[in-house]
C-alpha cells in the first residue's frame, strides 16, 4: 500500500510564495508519477504540476513559470514551489501518487489562500 500526505499549505498575499510538500510511504516502489492537483469552490480538479519516475515534469499551462515541482528521492517526497501566487490560486491542493501497474492514491488535501 501506498500513502500520500500533503503539507505546507497557507494563507499568504498576493505575490508570495509557498512550498508545498507531498510524503510518500509504504510501498513507494510501485510509484510511477507523482502529481499536485488543486480544486477551487465549483471548478473541477485541475492538473498543476506532475513528476515522473524519470525526473521529466509538466505543467498546468495557468502555473508554468511560476511553480516548481522537485523531487528527494532519499526521503520519497516531492515539493511543489509556488511563487508570484495569485488570488486565482487559492484553491485545496491534493497529492497524486500513480501507481504501477494501476491505480492512483490522493492525499487529504491542503488548503492554499492567496489574498488579494
Amino acid at each position: 500500500q501506498v500513502q500520500v500526505v500533503e503539507s505546507g499549505g497557507g494563507l499568504v498575499q498576493a505575490g508570495g510564495s509557498l512550498r508545498l510538500s507531498c510524503a510518500a510511504s509504504g510501498s513507494t516502489f510501485s510509484i510511477n508519477a507523482i502529481g499536485w492537483y488543486r480544486q477551487a469552490p465549483g471548478n473541477p480538479r485541475e492538473l498543476v504540476a506532475l513528476i515522473m519516475n524519470s525526473g521529466s515534469t509538466s505543467y498546468g499551462y495557468s502555473v508554468k513559470g511560476r511553480f516548481t515541482i522537485s523531487r528527494d528521492a532519499a526521503k520519497n517526497t516531492v515539493h511543489l514551489q509556488m511563487m508570484s501566487l495569485k488570488p486565482e490560486d487559492t484553491a485545496v491542493y491534493y497529492c497524486n501518487a500513480a501507481l504501477i501497474p494501476r491505480g492512483v492514491i490522493w492525499g487529504q488535501g491542503t488548503q492554499v489562500t492567496v489574498s488579494s
